[in-house]
C-alpha cells in the first residue's frame, strides 16, 4: 500500500509501502544517514542547493517523513505469552497488547508508570509508606514484585522501573498462572507486565537525547545499536539514561540512571541473547501516600489539596540499587522443534527512611506522622527451559509446548521506627526530627527475612483445523510455592509454607473471516496460601495456595495498520479472613473470603485516518465484596476499584508542515469506593496533556524536539484510593527534549 502525504511532495515509502513494513517500523530505526545510504544519495544539505533538481528535493523530503515515522506511536497486539511463546494477539485467547519504545522515548517516561498512563485498562498506584509503583489491573493489584524481564519473574527492579532499557512493554490483561507460572509476590491475579530488553536492530543507531522537566529537572540518554561480522550475525546495543533535580512537588527531588548493555548472536537455527542491566533510582523529601484506614465510616473524602503540595518530611528518602541480567537461547531442530533456555539474576540494595501520615480526621486534615526507616536487600535467580514442537495428526495440526521454570528469591532486611507517630496535617504540614528508637535486626548488615523457592512444570496443546480457521488450547501447569520466614533479629525460622496446585487452562479461537477473531478461555490465578498464626485457634494450619478462575469472552480485529478488541471477564478472587469459631468466642483464621470482579474492555490502537493514529479505550469495572469480613459489606464495592477508566491517544501529522506532529491524550477515572461500608466515594477525574514533536534535518541527520505538558490547567484530584492509599493527582508539568540521531 502506498502512503502518501499532502503536502510534502511526490514521495515514495520504498521501505515502508505495506502494512507489514508500518508494524516493522517500531523494531528499525531509520536514520537520515542510512536512508541516504539505502538510496546511495549524497546530497548533505536539508534544503536543495539553487538550481538543484526536483527529484533531489524529493529525496531529501523522503527522509524526513521516513524519520518522523520512524518515531510515531505505535501500539501492538501480541507479545510473550510464557508458555506459549511469542504470538500475534489476533491469534491467541488472551488480550495482550506492546507499547514500543518510541512511544516511551517521546513522552520522556521516567517510570515504568508513566508508559503504562497510556494503557486504558492499567491503573497506578503507591505502595505502603514508600514509592513504589503497583499496578491495578481489572481490580486486582500487580506488585513490582511481579514484573517480568524477557518473560521471566523475579529479575526486575522491585519499587521503580526506568523504562529507557527496554525495546517494548508488553500489557497481559487477565489471570496467568499457567502462562507465566504464579507471580513470586502472590499478585499478578487481573493481568501482568512483560518488558522486552532492547537488542541490536538491522540498522545502526547511534541516539543521543536531551530532556528537561519541570521544575528543575535535567537529564540525557544515549542508544547505540550495531551489528557486524559475517553476514551480520553479532550484534550489541548499549543504552545509558540518567535524570536529576527537581520536581513539580514542593520539595521534591528525584534522580535516576539507568545502563544496559546486550549482546546477541545467530545463525539459522540458533539463536542467543544476553544483557547486563544497572539502575538506581534516588527520591529526596518525597510526598508518600495518606493512610485512610484508620478512618470512621462517617468521615468524608478529605477535599483535595494543591496538586504541587507535599506534606512529607525533607528527611525522608529513599535510594534503589539494582544489578540484573538475562541470558537466553534458542535452537531449531529442524522445521518442527524448538527447544529454548532462559536464565536471569538480581541482585538489589534498597535504603529508605520514611514518612507517612495516617489521616485520623479527614475534615481537618489532622492525622499521626511516622517514621520507619527500613535495610532490604535481594538476591534473586530464575530460569526457564521448554521445547515447542509442531506436528500434524490427519487434518489436525498441533503445536506442543512442554517445559518447566524455577524461582529462587532471598531476602534480607531490618528496620527502626518511631513509636508512636508525631502529630501532622496534610493542610499545614510541619516538620520534625525522627526518633526512631523502635528496632529490629541491623541496619548495617541486615539478616535473612525470607527465602522462597517456585518450581512448575507445564504442558499444552494448541491444535489448529479447519483452514487454521480454529485454534483449540488446553494444557496444565504444576506449581510448587516453598516459604521460609525468619525472625528479623536472631534470623530464627518462624514459619515455613510448602503445597502445590495444578492450574489448567483452556482456550478457543475462530476466525470466522480474515483479519477478526472471536475466542473464549478459561484460566487460573495462583498465589501462596496462608501459614496460620499463634493467635488464631487453628494457628499452624497451612493452606493450598489461593486460586482464582477467571472466564473471558472476546472479539479482536486486527489489519496490521489498526486494530481493535473487546473483552469481557469475570474473576473470583479468595482471600483470607477472621472468623467466629462456631459458639465460642475464639477466632478462626479462613480462606473463606471472596472477591468478584466483572467488567468490559473497550481498546483501539492504529491510524484511523491518513496522519492520525489513536491509542486508547474504555474499560467499565464492578468489583464486588461476595463474602466479606463484614457481612454486612456483602455486595459492596470494593475501595479504591473505579467503575470506569478511559484513555486516548491522539497523534496528528499536520499536512501542510512536513515533519510536525501534534500529540494529546485524555486520561479519566471513574469514582473509587472510600471504605468497606461504601459511605462515601472518591469522585471521577480527568487529566489531559497536549504536546507537538518536530522532525528535521540538519547536514542530513534527523533531529526531533519534543514539548509536552501534563495535566493542562493543573486540575486538583485524588488520583486513587487503592488499599486504602490515597494517591493525589501529581500537577502540570512541562517537558521538553530533543533527539538527534546520527
Amino acid at each position: 500500500m502506498s502512503v502518501l502525504l499532502s503536502g510534502v511532495g511526490p514521495v515514495r515509502f520504498l521501505a515502508l509501502s505495506s502494512a507489514r513494513a508500518e508494524q516493522n517500523a517500531s523494531h528499525r530505526v531509520v536514520t537520515a544517514q542510512s536512508a541516504e545510504k539505502q538510496k546511495q544519495t549524497a546530497s548533505p544539505a536539508s534544503k536543495p542547493a539553487v538550481g538543484a533538481s526536483p527529484v533531489a528535493a524529493a529525496k531529501e523530503e523522503d527522509l524526513v517523513v521516513r524519520a518522523a515515522r520512524s518515531n510515531r506511536m505505535y501500539v501492538s497486539s501480541g507479545g510473550d505469552l510464557g508458555a506459549l511463546g511469542v504470538k500475534k494477539g489476533l491469534d491467541v485467547p488472551f488480550n495482550i497488547r506492546s507499547y514500543n519504545a518510541s512511544l516511551i522515548l517521546n513522552q520522556q517516561s521516567q517510570t515504568l508508570g508513566d508508559v503504562l498512563l497510556n494503557d486504558p485498562t492499567v491503573r497506578t498506584t503507591t505502595g505502603y509508606g514508600n514509592y513504589a509503583q503497583l499496578f491495578q489491573i481489572r481490580g486486582f493489584t500487580l506488585y513490582g514484585d511481579d514484573i517480568a524481564i524477557d518473560g521471566l519473574y523475579g529479575v526486575t527492579p522491585r519499587q521503580l522501573v526506568s523504562p529507557q532499557l527496554y525495546e517494548s512493554v508488553q500489557v497481559l490483561n487477565g489471570a496467568s498462572a499457567f502462562l507465566n507460572g504464579a507471580a513470586p509476590g502472590g499478585s499478578a491475579i487481573g493481568g501482568n507486565v512483560n518488558l522486552v530488553s532492547k537488542r541490536a536492530t538491522a540498522t545502526d543507531i547511534t541516539r543521543v537525547t536531551g530532556d528537561y522537566t519541570s521544575s528543575a529537572q535535567g537529564g540525557g540518554a544515549v542508544d547505540i545499536s550495531r551489528r557486524f561480522g559475517q553476514d551480520r550475525a553479532y550484534g550489541f546495543r548499549f543504552n545509558a539514561a540518567g535524570m536529576d533535580g527537581e520536581t513539580p512537588i514542593h520539595g521534591e527531588r528525584r534522580a535516576d540512571i539507568a545502563l544496559g548493555g546486550a549482546f546477541d548472536w545467530h545463525n539459522n537455527d540458533t539463536r542467543i541473547n544476553m544483557n547486563m542491566n544497572y539502575q538506581k533510582q534516588q527520591v529526596f523529601g518525597g510526598r508518600s501516600a495518606i493512610i485512610v484506614s484508620s478512618l470512621a465510616t462517617d468521615m468524608p473524602v478529605p477535599i483535595p489539596t494543591s496538586p504541587s503540595k507535599n506534606w512529607g518530611q525533607r528527611w525522608a528518602y529513599t535510594d534503589l540499587s539494582y544489578l540484573f541480567g538475562t541470558m537466553g537461547i534458542e535452537h531449531d531442530f529442524g522445521r518442527h522443534m524448538t527447544v529454548y533456555g532462559k536464565f536471569g539474576a538480581q541482585s538489589g540494595n534498597e535504603m529508605g527512611n520514611y514518612a507517612t501520615t495516617t489521616l485520623t480526621n479527614s475534615r481537618t486534615g489532622d492525622g499521626s506522622v511516622g517514621a520507619m526507616a527500613t535495610a532490604y536487600n535481594v538476591m534473586n535467580e530464575a530460569t526457564q527451559a521448554g521445547v515447542r514442537a509442531h506436528v500434524t495428526t490427519g487434518f489436525i495440526k498441533h503445536e506442543i509446548n512442554a517445559g518447566g521454570s524455577a524461582i529462587w528469591e532471598e531476602a534480607d532486611s531490618a528496620y527502626a521506627m518511631s513509636v508512636p507517630g508525631v502529630p501532622g496535617n496534610i493542610y499545614n504540614p510541619t516538620q520534625f526530627t525522627p526518633n526512631e528508637t523502635y528496632a529490629s535486626g541491623n541496619m548495617n548488615n541486615p539478616g535473612r527475612v525470607s527465602w522462597n523457592k517456585l518450581y512448575s512444570l507445564f504442558l499444552s496443546d494448541t491444535m489448529t483445523f479447519w483452514h487454521d480457521r480454529i485454534a483449540l488450547t488446553g494444557g496444565f501447569r504444576y506449581q510448587d510455592i516453598l516459604s521460609n520466614s525468619y525472625n528479623y533479629g536472631s534470623g530464627e525460622k518462624l514459619t515455613h509454607y510448602e503445597s502445590a496446585a495444578f492450574s489448567p487452562v483452556i482456550g478457543l479461537v475462530v476466525h470466522p473471516i480474515k483479519h477478526f477473531a472471536v475466542y473464549f478461555n478459561r484460566i487460573q490465578g495462583l498465589s501462596a496460601g496462608t501459614t496460620v498464626g499463634a493467635s488464631y485457634v487453628n494457628a499452624g494450619q497451612v493452606f493450598a495456595p489461593y486460586e482464582s478462575t477467571q472466564y473471558e469472552v472476546g472479539a479482536k480485529y486486527d489489519v496490521g495498520r489498526f486494530s481493535a478488541g473487546v473483552a469481557f471477564y469475570q474473576t473470583s478472587m479468595p482471600y483470607g479472613v477472621v472468623e467466629t469459631d462456631g459458639n465460642t468466642s475464639q477466632l478462626i483464621y479462613t480462606q473463606n473470603g471472596r472477591e468478584r470482579n466483572r467488567g468490559m474492555e473497550l481498546t483501539f490502537n492504529g491510524e484511523i485516518l491518513r496522519g492520525l493514529r489513536f491509542n486508547g479505550g474504555l474499560t467499565l469495572i464492578d468489583a464486588k465484596q461476595m463474602r466479606a469480613a463484614d457481612d454486612a459489606n456483602n455486595g459492596k464495592t470494593v475501595i479504591g476499584v473505579p467503575n470506569y477508566t478511559i484513555n486516548g491517544n491522539l497523534e496528528y501529522d499536520v499536512p501542510f508542515v512536513k515533519g510536525l506532529t501534534l500529540v494529546g491524550r485524555v486520561i479519566s477515572t471513574g469514582k473509587q469506593q472510600f471504605n468497606n461500608a461504601n459511605t462515601t466515594h472518591l469522585p471521577a477525574w480527568s487529566r489531559f496533556d497536549l504536546g507537538a514533536r518536530y522532525t528535521f534535518l540538519v547536514r542530513g541527520k534527523a533531529l526531533t524536539t519534543r514539548f509536552e505538558v501534563d495535566n493542562v490547567g493543573n486540575q486538583r484530584y485524588w488520583a486513587s484510593v487503592y488499599q486504602s492509599n490515597l494517591i493525589m493527582g501529581d500537577p502540570e508539568t512541562f517537558k521538553f527534549s530533543v533527539t538527534a540521531d546520527l
